[in-house]
This record gives C-alpha cells, structure tokens and sequence, in this order.
C-alpha cells in the first residue's frame, strides 16, 4: 500500500514517552510521512499495558483512544498468526513483533520501529526512527 506504513510498539513509547524535541521531531516527520498509518491490534495490547502499569487507567484509555484516532487497527486473523509463527520459527522473535513483522508483509508497506532486529526479515523494508 503506497503511503503507508505499519508502526510499531517502540514508535508508540518514544512518541508518548520520550522527552527529547530532537526524537519529537523525527517521530513527526515519520507520522506525516505515511497517510495511512497501521498499527496491528498486538501494539495496541502491548503499549496500553505498558502505560497501564506505568501511568494507571486513566492515561491508558486516554493514549489508547488518541492512537485509535490517528492509526488504522489491524486486527489479528489466521492468516497473520501463521505468517507470525512462521516469523517467529525463522527468526525467534516475541510472538508480539512476529506479528507486527507479519502484519507489515501482508500490507506490503514498511515498518516504523527502532528495533534492529527487524531488519533480519528478508522482504520486511523498514524506515529506522533512532
């Protein structure tokens, strides 16, 4: 999908979490880039759990609501567990990134993400935040 592009859990931490105006700006520059903003329903989980047991409740349902606004879900089916899985048998990855790898697959667009790993994926394209 042309413009588009699948973010990652890390892009969501630093987005909300880091202090620096230097990553701020990076990270904008990385969100207006791509009219079509993906985030598979995994990162949702696993960022709202973070700031969950980080911030309480209260913060989590108001970030949870701030990226459902901005960033189109992808939820999990069957075909993206069996991508993940064959991701995660290849590589050794969390369940959670082969999933997030596997998501940017299917949708043929990159992955926004500081995570280096992510690059051991022959067919990912990814676009590096740090």
């Amino acid at each position: 999908m042309a413009d588009a592009a699948v973010f990652d859990t890390r892009f969501l931490v630093a987005l909300f979490y880091s202090p620096s105006p230097d990553v701020a700006r990076r990270l904008k520059r990385e969100y207006v880039r791509a009219r079509h903003r993906l985030v598979s329903v995994v990162t949702l989980h696993e960022f709202y759990r973070l700031t969950l047991e980080n911030k309480g409740r209260d913060v989590a349902r108001l970030r949870n609501q701030a990226i459902l606004r901005d960033f189109t879900p992808v939820d999990v089916d069957a075909d993206l567990a069996v991508r993940g899985a064959e991701l995660r048998h290849g590589h050794g990855f969390s369940l959670a990134d082969s999933i997030i790898a596997a998501t940017a697959i299917r949708e043929g667009c990159p992955i926004v993400s500081d995570d280096p790993h992510f690059g051991e994926i022959e067919g990912l394209k990814t676009r590096w935040i740090s």
